[in-house]
């Protein structure tokens, strides 16, 4: 009897592998060596599984990445030679869904809608969304929605926006495609005569490669305001006519591109790049490239040389008596540079509305940086390093206005003052805003002051000093005069910003805050913003 009900046993089982062969079987959204993409504008790789960690590089959206790990909500990625961690928020699978799926959009109803860090009317304010940006659904929490929207993941009220489905239907290639695509075929697209044929690089710096992949063998480095002849385009890369009509492909989000008259215009450029103009006197010329090599000459400001190559951060030119000499790119200007920028920016600022920083650019320098700390607050904290958070914040909302950002220092390290100085003029920057924190002996002294030293730089420092009077409750020190170097030797419109007294326990201990920094930088921001639609009205 009992090995007859063990055979129905078994025949049952059978039956249901028969009639159900595969069991639904639940899967990680994470796995190892999965092909992700960055999914927002501009994603921060860091050294840690958190915020708190330094940051290694900046990527841009459309980046390809590949998981090692997971921590939590953090993923551990390499990204071309690079490895680090990033916000698995911010990024998705490269591969497209097989099915039709539901998206919920989220659409703000009102101007100025607050994005907050906590589904709570008292949480930090992110940003300010104005009314029909649309955002990311994420969730609904009671009378709040979670939302992304770029890079800011926060709640928005319930009450004040609308929230759309969309059925977004993508069929990818099927693996067997896939692999059996042939090795050598090619995504890269030729440019046709109504195509964009120039690109113009809009950061301080970018590596030229020789293939388009960032584990390809370097050729060199573009600098801002360079222009190129654009060959052809594969995905997010773009292939130049480098130096000596050598060929090189840069990241595409590093630049922008345009359609001129190539015979014109990059000859033009060719012409006025073959010399640097000294902006300082008493300007070292050295044998070799280094600070600690022998002096060949001392040069006064206003001078100028042929260029006869680039090496690293220096140029070395061609005196006057036939001698060759080198100067760091640092304390020289190229006319490149200045009328490059100039042509665009005009451009730009023609184009410029009240309310927008479209086409102007703004320069942000987080004090201190590597082995020189700055000032210790009473509670230990490092000026060096509340002042990168609170520029890179102050980035943020000044990007989303339009402007284009340059920062002196994107992570720990230190950078000479003068370099400081070289980068605004580089830029050719409508306002440099360099960022600190105060300390005194006398612990008791408290507030938050603007420094100015020369003239022109009187009205936007009364500017953003009323934007951030208006934002924080710290004791207003005023607006007023300093003998600083960074502002002392800047041609451009340039301001000091002391946000506090770190070496005052109790406001140490408010300065340091998230909550603070928020509000600061709104009013930076908004004193910004001010100034500039001033100009408008004159």
């Amino acid at each position: 009897m009992r090995k007859r009900k063990l055979m129905i046993s078994l025949i049952f089982l059978l039956l249901l592998t028969t009639l159900f062969p595969s069991m639904p079987t639940i899967h990680n959204v994470f796995a190892n060596d999965e092909d992700l993409i960055v999914n927002a504008e501009i994603l921060y790789l860091r050294e840690g599984p958190g915020l708190s960690y330094p940051i290694i590089e900046t990527l841009q959206d459309g980046q390809p990445l590949t998981a090692l790990s997971k921590q939590d909500d953090w993923i551990q990625v390499r990204a071309g030679e690079l490895e680090g961690w990033v916000a698995s928020w911010l990024v998705k699978s490269s591969e497209k869904p097989t099915a039709a799926s539901i998206q919920k959009t989220v659409i703000a109803q009102v101007d100025s809608l607050n994005l907050r860090a906590e589904p709570s009317l008292s949480a930090a304010i992110l940003t300010k969304l104005a009314s029909g940006t649309e955002a990311q659904f994420l969730k609904e929490q009671q009378d709040w929605v979670q939302i992304q929207y770029g890079e800011y993941t926060g709640w928005v009220s319930a009450n004040y926006v609308t929230i759309n489905d969309a059925t977004v239907l993508e069929m990818p290639a099927s693996k067997t495609e896939q692999k059996e695509e042939p090795k050598n075929a090619s995504t890269t697209s030729t440019l046709t005569e109504n195509d964009p044929n120039t690109f113009t690089i809009t950061v301080n710096e970018v590596n030229v490669r020789k293939k388009a992949d960032l584990t390809s063998k370097k050729l060199g480095t573009a600098k801002i305001g360079q222009q190129f002849k654009v060959i052809s385009r594969d995905h997010n890369w773009v292939q130049i006519e480098y130096e000596n009509k050598k060929k090189g492909w840069v990241y595409s989000f590093y630049g922008t591109f345009t359609k001129q008259d190539l015979q014109q215009d990059l000859e033009s450029t060719t012409k006025e790049a073959e010399k640097v103009t000294i902006i300082y006197n008493g300007t070292n010329l050295r044998e070799a490239t280094s600070t600690a090599s022998n002096v060949v000459a001392r040069v006064d400001a206003g001078q100028t040389y042929p260029i006869i190559e680039t090496q690293d951060d220096w140029y070395k030119i061609a005196l006057e008596d036939g001698q060759e000499a080198y100067v760091a790119n640092w304390v020289v200007t190229t006319n490149t540079e200045v009328i490059q920028t100039s042509r665009d920016k005009e451009k730009d600022k023609a184009k410029r509305k009240k309310g927008s920083l479209k086409g102007l650019t703004i320069v942000l320098d987080a004090g201190h940086g590597g082995n020189d700390r700055g000032t210790t607050g009473a509670r230990g904290t490092d000026e060096k390093d509340i002042t990168i958070k609170t520029a890179e914040l102050l980035k943020s909302k000044l990007q989303a206005a339009g402007a284009d950002v340059i920062m002196t220092r994107e992570s720990d390290v230190f950078i000479d003052l003068r370099k400081r100085v070289a980068v605004s003029h580089q830029a050719d920057a409508d306002a440099f805003i360099s960022i600190h924190y105060d300390a005194l002996e006398d612990s008791s002294v408290h507030g938050f002051t603007t420094y100015y030293t020369n003239g022109y730089q009187k009205e936007l420092a009364e500017y953003v000093h009323a934007g951030i009077a208006s934002k924080v409750t710290l004791k207003d020190r005023g607006a007023r005069f300093g003998d600083y170097l960074v502002l002392r030797e800047n041609r451009q419109n340039a301001i000091l910003l002391e946000l506090g007294y770190l070496s005052n326990p109790t406001e140490e201990r408010a300065i340091t805050t998230d909550y603070y920094r928020e509000q600061a930088t709104l009013g930076i921001y908004q004193g910004l913003l001010n100034y500039f639609d001033a100009q408008l009205d004159e």
